[in-house]
């Protein structure tokens, strides 16, 4: 019994909420004019953009990621190949 109330008492309260929510008039078409704003006017009145000083185009960064991500490819692989020698019947002496 106490389901069906709280069934009943939550459809009764999305039925109000619902009720409840703001009705904006819908009735005038979308125009292209009201949704899209050509890129000129849109860029109308903000800054240039400036290359920023403290950037840099050399690639030692890049090089020390990339070769720090592959030596953690290469242990990530040596431990999934540890697991799965564990992991195996044969090396727990337990093949069947």
């Amino acid at each position: 019994m106490r389901k069906i109330a709280f069934a009943a008492f939550a459809s009764l309260a999305a039925m109000t909420l619902s009720a409840c929510g703001s009705s904006n008039d819908a009735s005038s078409d979308a125009e292209a004019n009201s949704v899209e704003t050509p890129a000129d006017q849109a860029m109308a009145g903000t800054e240039t953009p400036v290359p920023d000083a403290s950037a840099s185009d050399d690639d030692t960064s890049t090089e020390a990621a990339v070769s720090s991500a592959v030596a953690a490819g290469e242990k990530a692989a040596d431990a999934a190949a540890d697991a799965n020698a564990a992991a195996s019947p044969a090396a727990s002496g337990t093949g069947n």
